[in-house]
């Protein structure tokens, strides 16, 4: 061998290196993709924590994000967050009648309302039913919600709605004292915001970014489904219609992206709702593995709204509040996951 044929060897082996090294610095720097999973084989799942954490299909998309139960017909008034008027009915209506009459909004400024009948064969309250018969009504208003109380305001549209309500179907109204509405609504949400707990923690990424698809695979392996907007991930409950138990959020644009293996994703928060879901369910400890394990899997680290990482005596710190806050709504007959709590913290 020739020293200039030494030379020209040594230089293509030196510009090879130089080559393969530029595409695995480029490879680090891309978003992390999605494993293609082989043929007929079942990927690798990671163990679901609680009792009722479901894994799911990422691929059974259909099982997207339900919706809020507040207006299902099994939903009912409770006087525990709603101002009651009763509506006296001089003989039984049917439900097609009833029907006809009802406001075709069931809200009073930012509060929901509803009207209901006591069914005069199986004696439940409900929204009027086409074919049912009710002997007496009710109509109520949700006293508070996350946008504050009932105010005069809202008290008073609740009432002109209602009333017209009554005229056309013949029922008398019996109206409680707007103060003493009022007066109840403000203490009613002085309660609910002293106990107002939305958890949420950002997870932010050390170094390589993700694509979209990537993010998916690893939530799904928890059981995270996508819900109905873009860029939202939830992990369902096992309760029908129910709230999502837990929130995955990351950058709606990413997902929408017509390229999601490449769109690259930085952060992600995941979210608890607190007062949505029972504390039987353990939404505390699944929001807590949740943000361990996808920090593991994404290598990313946990921060709060300051910015500042979430350590374990910190998550220990959130779990004993966490109780305080179980105990107290207990106490108001108003416990996480209840129909009422999820109506009053909405």
């Amino acid at each position: 061998m020739t020293l200039t044929t030494a030379l020209a060897l040594a230089g293509a082996a030196v510009l090879l290196a130089l080559l393969l090294h530029a595409w695995w610095l480029s490879r680090r720097a891309g978003p992390r993709r999605a494993a293609v999973r082989p043929a007929g084989g079942a990927g690798r799942v990671e163990p679901a924590f609680g009792p009722d954490t479901v894994p799911i299909d990422p691929a059974a998309r259909a099982a997207s994000e339900p919706r809020h139960a507040a207006l299902r017909r099994s939903a009912r008034l409770d006087a525990l967050i709603d101002a009651l008027v009763p509506l006296a009915l001089e003989a039984p209506a049917s439900g097609e009648m009833l029907a006809s009459h009802l406001s075709p909004t069931r809200r009073a400024g930012t509060k929901v309302f509803a009207i209901e009948g006591l069914e005069l064969d199986g004696g439940q309250w409900e929204v009027p039913q086409p074919g049912a018969r009710y002997r007496e009504l009710q109509a109520g208003v949700q006293l508070a919600n996350r946008s504050g109380p009932l105010n005069e305001i809202e008290y008073s549209e609740f009432v002109q709605k209602v009333q017209a309500f009554a005229d056309a179907v013949g029922a008398t109204p019996d109206f409680p004292d707007m103060l003493d509405i009022v007066s109840r609504a403000r203490e009613l949400d002085q309660f609910a915001s002293a106990l107002d707990a939305v958890l949420t923690v950002t997870l932010r990424a050390n170094a390589v970014t993700w694509s979209v698809g990537y993010l998916e695979q690893c939530a799904a392996r928890l059981g995270f489904v996508p819900g109905v907007t873009p860029g939202r991930l939830v992990l369902p409950t096992a309760e029908e219609g129910a709230p999502p138990m837990l929130v995955l959020s990351f950058d709606p644009q990413a997902a929408l992206s017509e390229e999601p293996q490449t769109a690259a994703v930085r952060e992600c928060t995941l979210s608890l709702d607190v007062a949505q879901t029972p504390e039987a369910a353990e939404p505390f400890p699944a929001w807590h593995n949740a943000a361990r394990t996808l920090a593991d899997d994404l290598d990313a680290t946990v921060v709060d709204d300051q910015d500042q990482p979430v350590t374990l005596h910190a998550f220990a710190a959130i779990g004993q509040e966490l109780e305080r806050i179980y105990r107290a709504l207990e106490q108001r007959d108003l416990a996480a996951g209840t129909p009422a709590a999820r109506r009053l913290f909405s």
